[in-house]
């Protein structure tokens, strides 16, 4: 059995910038507040299509005034209205998967281990993760969420200027390209470390 490696003593002010990753613990605690509010948003949501599909006329107000766009507001519950409504639960689900990534992966990364090998629970992207993988699985996400917004937009694109169509559009494109750099960058560092490491 190999004997655990000593721990390394840090100078003072080598101490003190190691234990500034801890600053970051607010910011994990804060987003996952905002996680709360995303679930307490989602079942609001869904509250209000179930009552306005058993004909509440208050939860049919709220869903209505949630999908209208463009100064145009739907008048009753319709295929067309639900598939935008569900759509949207289904926005706040990527968002919330979102910001796990970012929780779990970040603090993994940056702050601590949270010492998950071997756990029944663990999720499988957490057992390589690292600043590459969380940059790309991050991109694949807020692209998820993009072409979303962006199904709702052209299931709705009669209350939508081409203007704004064209927009969206164009963003959704800047977000691929986004990811397929990043990616392409990631595939580059992990050639150039695999050829290091052959030539030790």
């Amino acid at each position: 059995m190999s004997n655990p490696k000593p721990l390394t003593k840090l100078s003072p002010l080598a101490g003190l910038i190691f234990f500034s990753r801890w600053l970051q613990l607010p910011l994990y605690l804060g987003l996952i507040l905002a996680q709360c509010v995303y679930v307490f948003h989602f079942w609001v949501e869904l509250i209000d299509l179930i009552g306005a599909a058993m004909g509440n006329q208050s939860a049919l107000q709220h869903i209505l005034e949630a999908v209208s766009a463009g100064g145009n507001h739907p008048t009753k519950l319709n295929e067309t209205t639900i598939m935008l409504v569900v759509l949207g639960l289904i926005d706040v689900v990527m968002i919330s998967n979102l910001l796990i990534m970012v929780i779990i992966g970040g603090y993994e990364t940056f702050v601590s281990r949270l010492g998950l090998d071997g756990h029944p629970d663990q999720p499988e992207w957490l057992s390589h993760v690292n600043a590459s993988v969380l940059k790309v699985k991050l991109a694949m996400a807020i692209i998820g969420i993009s072409s979303i917004h962006l199904l709702k937009t052209f299931i709705n694109a009669a209350n939508y200027t081409e203007i704004v169509l064209l927009a969206q559009t164009g963003i959704h494109l800047a977000f691929l390209l986004s990811a397929l750099a990043i990616a392409h960058c990631d595939q580059i560092v992990t050639r150039t470390q695999l050829a290091a490491n052959d030539h030790h």
